[in-house]
């Protein structure tokens, strides 16, 4: 391999830490940039370093895992979450923010080196303990897509102020995300409720947050 890959770690436990450390520097091929033990120096950190890839716990000092991925803006490092929560509420919000890879810290020795690959080369690694959210999420999709068949018909702008939707922003503030102005989202709002046939002013508010949890997949 040409180009070593780099990541930073993001933990407050530092024994754990420095474990985990420990058996992804077996590997050679991976660096180890730089480590923390917050979630706003990790912010910082992916920010400045510009990683292939970031280990971040969910639960963190000063800024949660789950924070971090949110004010993260146009960023190329791919997000891995380590966690102790096998909860599948937790497990959604980090599909939906676009978290790559799910791994319990009861299996972090054992999996954390196939995910770190699994997640460079472009796909999901979730830990075998948890793999039945995932699962659950594509059977709701389905289900999505079965019993509201018009929403293939979307655009893809169409599906991304969807899902902005179901996170409840208001159009000024999906404008300012896709650089687009107010009048044009609410265009978008209005072909997107003739289209899945929703009818009343907050219909389609309604349908974007009882759907939140599989939006993002489609």
């Amino acid at each position: 391999m040409e180009k070593q890959l780099e990541i930073i770690m993001a933990d407050d436990h530092p024994i754990f830490r420095n474990g985990l450390k420990q058996i992804i520097e077996t590997d050679k091929n991976i660096v180890i940039k730089g480590e923390c033990d917050n979630g706003l120096k990790a912010l910082e950190m992916i920010e400045e370093l510009s990683p292939d890839i970031a280990l971040l716990d969910i639960d963190m000092p000063k800024m949660t895992g789950l924070e971090v991925l949110r004010k993260l803006k146009d960023s190329k490092t791919k997000i891995i979450f380590l966690t102790m929560y096998a909860e599948e509420d937790i497990f959604d919000e980090a599909m939906n923010l676009g978290v790559k890879g799910y791994v319990l810290k009861d299996s972090a020795v054992n999996d954390v080196i196939k995910c770190i690959w699994s997640v460079w080369e472009d796909n999901y690694f979730i830990s075998p303990s948890v793999s039945n959210f995932a699962v659950n999420r594509r059977k709701r999709l389905n289900e999505l897509k079965s019993n509201t068949p018009s929403l293939e018909s979307l655009t893809q702008t169409e599906k991304r102020i969807l899902k902005f939707i179901s996170e409840n922003k208001t159009s000024k503030e999906i404008a300012r995300d896709l650089f687009l102005s107010p009048r044009t989202i609410e265009n978008h709002r209005t072909n997107i409720s003739n289209k899945l046939n929703l009818r009343g002013s907050h219909s389609l508010i309604k349908f974007a947050i009882e759907n939140k949890s599989v939006l993002s997949d489609l």
